[in-house]
């Protein structure tokens, strides 16, 4: 779970995430153009890569190859045991 909280506490990562709810099965080069033209971010495409990378051992990316291609989706399955651990419960926090 400590994968999980690491990956989220990265800007970039959290609007990779954003994108790929938003539009899921991107590849590095539409990541890229969309964190440049909607976010203004931008990090190379090595640097994006490896935000990927951690996003993927943290378990909240997963990816499939097609050809020299790479599509990369959004696996909330982490985010869900999250808040298994934690769950609402319904108190007022003040």
């Amino acid at each position: 779970m400590a994968d999980v909280f690491r990956a989220l506490d990265d800007e970039t990562r959290r609007l990779i995430l954003d994108e790929l709810v938003a539009r899921n099965g991107q590849t590095l080069f539409e990541i890229c153009g969309v964190l440049v033209s909607r976010h203004g971010v931008s990090s190379t495409r090595q640097a994006i890569s490896q935000h990927l990378a951690v996003l993927e051992e943290a378990g909240l990316v997963v990816t499939e190859r097609r050809g020299r291609s790479k599509f990369h989706y959004f696996d909330g399955g982490p985010l869900t045991a999250i808040t298994r651990r934690w769950p609402a419960t319904g108190r007022d926090p003040s």
